[in-house]
């Protein structure tokens, strides 16, 4: 879908994958049903989701903006840099996998969101891409890489996890999904990807603090 410009519906599937993803972690927990086989088939279909999906979006994008750029034949060669993406997603993925530390929260930016960042983000400047294309080609590549190399960054990042609804203890977690409502409710499907951003700051600010 994304290949051909379809970025509504792929917008719409990643967001679908990602509800799957959280309710498919939830009935683990709640039925203590974990194997390693299951957890190597969560991140292989991870790695499509939300890792290769994304890629395709960013791709298509850059596809559709680098034709007007005065590069002659290289411009063909643009769209590939969107490759950044699923490569450090499945970086990510690999070192989630191994990573003892990632039990209640995670050290870097989670696939999941990455994804939802990018999927809405490409959704919304649909608009806007033959505005300027090579100011967006620049801003749009230079932004894969930086979020890229969140995902694999030392950063910790809180979980949605809840080990009860208590508002103590789960402070982010409930400013996180009220301000999601409300920029969801302002700015659309541009609004998943300003909670993403939220979801950021959230965790550095919690770091420091």
């Amino acid at each position: 879908m994304a290949l051909h410009g379809n970025l509504l519906s792929a917008l719409i599937w990643i967001i679908i994958a990602a509800v799957f993803d959280f309710c498919d972690g939830f009935a683990a927990r709640l039925l203590k049903a974990y194997s390693p086989m299951g957890k190597e088939l969560d991140s292989l279909s991870d790695m499509v989701s939300f890792g290769f999906a994304p890629g395709m979006v960013v791709y298509w994008l850059l596809g559709e903006a680098s034709t007007a750029l005065p590069f002659g034949s290289l411009n063909t060669y643009i769209p590939y840099l969107a490759f950044v993406i699923p490569t450090f997603s499945g970086l990510r993925l690999a070192k989630f996998n191994i990573d003892e530390r990632q039990t209640t929260s995670f050290i870097g930016f989670p696939v999941p969101a990455h994804a939802l960042f990018w999927a809405s983000v490409g959704y919304s400047v649909l608009p806007v891409v033959h505005a300027n294309e090579g100011l967006f080609v620049l801003v749009t590549v230079i932004l894969a890489f930086i979020t890229s190399l969140l995902l694999v960054s030392e950063i910790p990042m809180f979980s949605l996890k809840v080990k009860s609804l208590a508002w103590k203890g789960n402070e982010l977690r409930y400013i996180l999904i009220a301000c999601a409502i409300i920029f969801v409710a302002l700015w659309g499907f541009l609004g998943i990807s300003g909670t993403i951003l939220l979801y950021i700051v959230l965790s550095i600010f919690n770091k420091k603090g």
